[in-house]
């Protein structure tokens, strides 16, 4: 599944967001595309170029109206339900729409049907939503994250900060902010509202296939929003690791009580050497846990080892996906473990136990049997 990573480390805009996406790969005509779709041609232009704030180079898409024509959130609402664009674009835009009009009404204390351009922005704001959805779309994009977002205090003039409108957009999103020594408007309300709508604020697991700098209007270096593009890898949420220190058991003891753990549950067990008080010689035993299984693992643990306590840390883990297949040698048959991210083979394994069986059975060394069955699995999926 392709996924799309904000990271917001400078703020995010409309145009920042065109830019990224742009540069990380989407169709740059389809901005024209959308120019056409809702009859926008006789006030907005658009243009997009090549530039660099400090060392981030990226695409710096500059938007330019004329002939504004007043239009209120209907008006609004209107020109996007009669464009002829995809409903996978539509759909985000008018609901990215619905939330802009719902915190400007709020903030000015107006009724939507009365809220003109000069508060939502205009021709340039149809522009950016249904623009940067479009984009997202070309893309193949399913799902977007996003970073935290920079949140400046005090004021830019009389506005307070972080901006008012772009905060009501994000209210209830589950948006995360980061304190920052800036002192202007560096999240503004297009560009919430474009997260408010796509993005879960958590940083995803992914192969990264391609990465967009979309470059800021601000002259400074740093100011621009990257975005990240790649196949989800699986994060499996919910994973404890059980941890404690041992000095004074016998190793093959230990090495018992890691074979119980894994037969009871654990999803790893692994054992460091460490040097503990005084200088003595011992062990770091780590397990790794799903939530159902911490207390049994945890009450064996203290009950069939000589420590005294354990620690628990919570942990997320990302896996790439993994299928079993059977082969076929001149050794005879054995399974092979894939290694799959975003639906594709990626490498192989060979079973363990089915190579030793295959090693006795046929008298031939282990190595010889594993490197035939990583080859008959590798040729069977095509990964040589």
């Amino acid at each position: 599944m392709t996924i799309a990573y904000f990271d917001c480390f400078a703020g995010i805009s409309g145009d920042m967001t065109l830019g990224a996406l742009i540069d990380a790969g989407a169709d740059r005509n389809l901005l024209d595309a959308t120019i056409e779709a809702l009859r926008l041609g006789d006030e907005v232009s658009v243009e997009v170029r090549h530039e660099q704030r400090g060392h981030a180079g990226g695409k710096r898409v500059v938007v330019q109206t004329h002939d504004r024509i007043e239009r209120t959130l209907p008006d609004l609402r209107a020109a996007i339900a009669a464009a002829e664009i995809p409903d996978e674009v539509k759909r985000p835009a008018l609901s990215a729409l619905e939330r802009l009009g719902r915190a400007e009404a709020r903030l000015h204390d107006r009724p939507e049907s009365k809220l003109h351009l000069h508060e939502l922005g205009g021709a340039d704001t149809l522009l950016d939503l249904v623009g940067a959805f479009w984009l997202l779309h070309n893309l193949g994009v399913v799902q977007v994250y996003a970073s935290p977002l920079p949140a400046p205090s005090g004021r830019a003039g009389q506005m307070p900060l972080p901006a008012p409108a772009s905060m009501r957009v994000l209210e209830g999103t589950g948006a995360k902010f980061q304190a920052t020594d800036e002192t202007r408007e560096l999240v503004t309300p297009t560009g919430a509202a474009i997260l408010a709508v796509a993005a879960k604020f958590s940083r995803p697991g992914m192969s990264l296939q391609s990465i967009g700098y979309g470059i800021g209007a601000r002259e400074v270096p740093g100011n621009a929003l990257a975005v990240w593009i790649g196949d989800e890898v699986l994060t499996q949420t919910g994973v404890t690791m059980i941890e404690t220190n041992i000095d004074d058991m016998a190793p093959n003891l230990i090495a018992a009580l890691c074979e119980d753990l894994m037969t009871m549950g654990a999803l790893d067990v692994s054992v460091l050497p460490a040097v503990m008080k005084k200088g003595r010689p011992g062990h770091v035993l780590a397990v790794m846990a799903t939530s159902d299984t911490v207390a049994l693992l945890t009450d064996h643990l203290l009950r069939h080892s000589t420590t005294l306590g354990v620690r628990l840390i919570d942990a997320d883990r990302v896996i790439a996906q993994r299928r079993m297949i059977e082969v076929k040698t001149e050794f005879g048959v054995a399974r092979a473990k894939v290694k799959e991210i975003g639906g594709k083979a990626i490498d192989v394994a060979p079973e363990y136990e089915d190579c030793r069986r295959l090693a006795r059975e046929s008298g031939r060394d282990l190595s010889v049997v594993m490197r035939a069955v990583t080859t008959a699995a590798r040729k069977e999926l095509g990964l040589d």
